[in-house]
């Protein structure tokens, strides 16, 4: 999404084409869970190539939500939120460098990785928000610093909004804000191209799809598309992508970005494919404390594209606060 949207309908059309290429040149190829938990999925996702040893599952209202944390015990706590039809990896990187000196906390979120779908398919962006308040609670966390990317990290500037108790720094990798692709208050009919995607696409346009996040392609990290692919498959996974592309909406953020009342970072590749790099200063002319570092070449995924050099420029933010 993503933002989520501008990542699908910008991969459509070479999603479509790939795939009618492949079709032409292949038409004859073909931590510790709760005793009472009493879902029948998760075994599946315990035994799980992906599953971490330091993952858990948390059952946030009804919905079972692998959590993976990382980090000394009493450290302050940053929260984590990945984009649209990722997981809780597109963090790898920044994790292992921030759990040396935080609280690392991720997840997978509804209809993402490991979780699979919300049975009530609360998908919307306010059902996201509290969906994050709620996991906070799950997990005993008053407060914390929000990291999210795209569609994360809409999620966490609109949860420092709804609830500002949770949020004491912001964050924001490319986050989803401004309308794009005449998403606005409300959202827009998901084309055929994107459900094939997110429900059918083979590995090849996987792999197309994610390396267009990345200013350069030979900067994504060994085997992310493979990961991606993988995750993508699981029962009903698809369809839940789609639900939520379904009530996906952009209402005008201008009011509500200048509520937000914390010190807040912005990132973003001058590069970027999905959500226009233009978003950037307008975003951070509107929040009050908000600081903007623009990274030339980059693209959607900063963090996995350059890692040393945004988890530097994130470690230093951190520390001036």
């Amino acid at each position: 999404m993503r933002l989520v949207i501008g990542l699908l309908l910008g991969l459509a059309l070479l999603a479509g084409l790939v795939v009618f290429w492949l079709q032409r040149e292949n038409a004859d190829a073909p931590d510790p869970v709760g005793d009472d938990i009493g879902v029948a999925a998760i075994p599946v996702m315990i035994d799980s190539p992906w599953w971490g040893e330091s993952d858990r599952l948390v059952d946030v209202d009804g919905v079972m939500t692998r959590v993976r944390i990382d980090g000394p015990d009493d450290a302050p706590v940053l929260v984590m939120v990945h984009g649209f039809s990722h997981s809780l990896e597109s963090w790898d990187a920044w994790a292992a460098d921030l759990s040396a000196d935080y609280r690392v906390v991720r997840m997978d979120l509804p209809g993402h990785g490991l979780t699979g779908p919300d049975p009530q398919s609360r998908y919307s962006v306010p059902q996201t928000v509290e969906f994050l308040d709620q996991l906070m609670a799950e997990l005993d966390i008053p407060e914390a610093t929000l990291v999210g990317n795209s569609l994360g990290g809409l999620a966490s500037w609109r949860l420092a909004v709804a609830h500002p108790d949770r949020v004491n720094r912001l964050v924001l990798l490319a986050p989803g804000g401004y309308s794009i692709n005449g998403v606005t208050e409300e959202p827009v009919a998901v084309p055929m191209p994107v459900r094939f995607y997110l429900t059918q696409a083979p590995q090849p346009v996987i792999h197309a799809a994610t390396q267009a996040l990345f200013g350069d392609a030979a900067r994504m990290p060994e085997g992310m598309s493979d990961r991606v692919y993988a995750l993508m498959q699981g029962d009903g996974v698809g369809e839940a992508m789609i639900e939520r592309l379904e009530v996906f909406t952009l209402p005008e953020p201008s009011a509500d970005l200048a509520r937000i009342d914390v010190p807040t970072l912005i990132l973003w590749g001058e590069a970027d494919r999905v959500v226009p790099p233009s978003h950037g200063p307008l975003m951070a002319a509107t929040i009050p404390q908000a600081q903007l570092i623009t990274y030339p070449g980059l693209g959607h995924v900063v963090h996995e594209e350059a890692p040393d050099q945004t988890v530097a420029d994130m470690r230093a933010f951190l520390a001036a606060q």
